[in-house]
């Protein structure tokens, strides 16, 4: 494998599991000149003036800078977490890394699967909601349907735990 950019997809909805992802992509994986890129996926009946005109392929791919500003995020329906935006502004600036991010709609274990394929991700990180085996059967897990489906390797992060101890 050619030592060179690698694009590494980051699924996110700014759960505390996601937001665990996308720190542990930053700290262990990413490295110099790679690109990151967060992948958004909203309801099919998320509201968006122009979701007609991406709802295939997905919004174009947005940098961070301008992600940041509020009427980009407004306009996609999102409301990002600050504290996943400025790790990720960290990183751009201390490991030299292109950020982006790119919204679809629709159900999220295909759209994060199509992501993989559409932007040739290198590696995809999500993060689990830990659901217990009656609710994973009833709900199905994302997690375990991307891992299973996705055409490069996955990484899996679990979430902080809510321990009552």
């Amino acid at each position: 494998m050619a030592a060179g950019k690698r694009t590494i997809g980051i699924g996110m909805d700014y759960s505390p599991s996601s937001k665990a992802a996308a720190r542990w992509a930053v700290d262990n994986l990413v490295k110099a000149g790679d690109r990151i890129i967060l992948v958004h996926v909203l309801p099919k009946g998320a509201d968006a003036s122009h979701k007609e005109l991406w709802k295939s392929t997905g919004s174009p791919l947005i940098p961070l800078p301008e992600f940041m500003e509020m009427n980009v995020q407004a306009r996609y329906g999102l409301n990002p977490d600050k504290e996943v935006l400025e790790i990720l502004q960290a990183a751009s600036k201390a490991k030299q890394v292109e950020v982006l991010a790119k919204i679809y709609w629709g159900d999220a274990r295909e759209k994060l699967c199509e992501a993989v394929d559409d932007l040739r991700a290198d590696s995809f990180v999500l993060g689990c909601r830990g659901l217990g085996p009656l609710k994973r059967a009833l709900l199905g897990s994302v997690s375990n349907y991307v891992v299973n489906n996705a055409t490069c390797p996955v990484t899996v992060v679990r979430g902080p735990t809510m321990s009552s101890a």
